[in-house]
């Protein structure tokens, strides 16, 4: 072996390659990263989610009613299936600084304990960012997130929107995409597909109320005491997410590490069903948009209301919700627009 005299650098050859993802400026429209690890819902896994994010609906909760309602095996928690498709998807986005949004998720299926999830994310929109004085140059990348299950069947289908650094800080890609025309709200059909054939009436008569006859447009509710955000590095883990920004202080600015966006969203939505313990199941989501940083340590509260109700033939229907989350200081930090499933 040849030494390297003192005081003098290593060849460049030798020096170590450095295992990260892309930056803005080194993705290109209809770039597909498929390589993260599949991964199967364990009831562990779910315990472990439900221990975090405080799920608190009654079908993973209660597997002898989640098989009288479903006929199946025992469903896994929604937040615990679209936190793993997202955290399967941050290969692209290793050098994330911040998420600006998400659009039209629609579950095609309930996944079950025992399913394994496989995630495709596709570049499906790029725009560079104005200089800023004082700030390194930014891009913002649309992502597309296509996830199926163990036997190719889709599971999850959804855009979502992350803000990347360029490499070379000098750069101008001539990216300049109309992210405004990104992504669009799930049709009514996909939004009930997912459950169809459940016996709705079973969740109504075991539950407690409010179901889906007693709801009006207009509802609201400001969900009494706030959750702290603890575990957000173990929430990352668990997911496979590996943004930097959620384990890394340095990689966030040196100011604490930002909490991985579902995990607000887990919040909010564990948050919601105290206001509507008769929730049946999230059929997929209008958007999310990150309105503000949430941080280890915060307490997030939420106020909800109903915005449209979209009745079945048979039993119960769809029920369209808006979910805004505050952080300390009443700083906003989420505005959510999901649609659930009642009895």
């Amino acid at each position: 072996m040849t030494s390297v005299p003192a005081g003098e650098e290593p060849p460049a050859a030798a020096l170590p390659a450095v295992a990260e993802g892309p930056y803005f400026d080194e993705l290109r429209v209809g770039q597909v990263f498929d390589t993260a690890p599949g991964l199967t819902l364990t009831s562990g896994r779910a315990a472990a989610h439900q221990a975090i994010v405080g799920d608190r609906l009654r079908l993973p909760l209660d597997a002898a009613l989640c098989a009288e309602v479903t006929g199946g095996r025992e469903l896994a928690h929604p937040a615990l299936v679209w936190d793993v498709a997202i955290g399967q998807s941050t290969l692209a986005t290793h050098h994330v600084k911040a998420n600006l949004f998400y659009r039209g998720l629609v579950f095609h299926r309930a996944p079950a304990i025992g399913d394994a999830l496989r995630t495709s994310t596709e570049v499906v929109a790029l725009r560079q960012n104005g200089s800023r004085p004082g700030r390194a140059p930014t891009g913002l990348v649309a992502l597309r997130i296509t996830t199926t299950d163990q036997w190719a069947r889709p599971v999850l289908d959804f855009w979502r929107c992350a803000m990347l650094p360029l490499r070379d800080p000098e750069r101008s890609t001539g990216h300049a995409a109309d992210l405004a025309a990104v992504g669009r709200s799930p049709s009514d059909a996909a939004l009930s597909g997912a459950s169809a054939g459940w016996r709705l009436e079973r969740f109504r008569e075991a539950a407690g109320g409010p179901h889906f006859a007693d709801l009006e447009e207009g509802m609201a509710w400001e969900v009494g005491g706030g959750d702290v955000v603890s575990s957000a590095p173990e929430l990352a883990r668990l997911t496979l997410n590996v943004a930097q920004v959620h384990h890394d202080a340095r990689a966030a600015g040196g100011a604490g590490r930002l909490v991985y966006g579902g995990h607000t969203i887990g919040i909010a939505l564990s948050q919601a069903t105290r206001a509507l313990p008769g929730l049946v199941t999230v059929a997929g989501w209008h958007g999310c948009d990150h309105t503000g940083p949430v941080r280890e340590g915060d307490t997030l509260r939420s106020g909800l209301v109903v915005e449209r109700l979209q009745p079945f033939a048979r039993s119960g229907g769809l029920v369209h919700l808006r979910s805004r989350v505050r952080a300390d200081g009443d700083r906003p930090v989420l505005n959510w627009r999901f649609v659930a499933v009642m009895a």
